[in-house]
């Protein structure tokens, strides 16, 4: 299958196909955005880093493991590392923009969180309301390029390709969202129980 052969579909349901869509391509950023700013966080405070670079840390590794998550599907569907990057680059930078701009500022509105530490529970129900808040600004996002057919719209058709996965692709990792979602959501709820464990000890 070649790189030629597959031609995103800007073709949806004008009647509500758009925000299930809409909401999937959210909650994908989100996933890879949350990975990224949790393994800075952890990262810088296991190195003793200020508070500054830590977040220049964390968003850093936002932006890397959201582009990551999303070129890996594109690599499965066939298409070569350069133009997977291309599409995912134009896809996914403002929806991942937004998600940051949001979520830091959450957590620097927050009194104490960006400080608080990893036995801190205030950092993770912080961590956990910057990404909801996150979340909720990048939905309208993404649904405004959906209708404009671009964002994840440019993504789709490749997703949609059908066609069995042969040869190198079969090794490139495939990372359902749900479960990566679930994943996070589990890891956030774990840092909080153990964060008051501590407090009780």
């Amino acid at each position: 299958m070649s790189e030629t052969q597959h031609h995103p579909s800007h073709h949806h349901d004008a009647a509500g196909g758009l925000r299930p869509m809409a909401l999937s391509a959210t909650l994908h950023c989100l996933t890879g955005c949350a990975i990224g700013e949790i393994l800075g966080l952890v990262i810088g405070t296991a190195l003793g880093l200020s508070s500054g670079w830590t977040v220049v840390l964390a968003v850093a590794l936002a932006f890397l493991f959201g582009y990551t998550l999303s070129t890996l599907p594109l690599l499965r569907a066939g298409l070569g590392l350069a133009t997977a990057a291309g599409v995912v680059l134009a896809a996914d930078t403002l929806s991942i923009l937004v998600m940051e701009v949001v979520d830091n500022a959450v957590m620097a509105l927050i009194p104490g969180a960006m400080d608080a530490g990893l036995v801190n529970p205030v950092f993770w129900v912080g961590m956990a309301l910057a990404l909801t808040a996150a979340f909720v600004a990048a939905y309208p996002v993404n649904l405004a390029l959906l209708r404009r057919g671009k964002g994840h719209a440019l993504t789709h058709g490749y997703h949609q390709a059908g066609e069995p996965v042969t040869g190198a692709r079969r090794y490139v990792p495939a990372l359902p969202t749900p479960v990566l979602a679930a994943a996070v959501a589990a890891f956030l709820l774990g840092g909080l129980v153990v964060s008051l464990a501590e407090r009780l000890t």
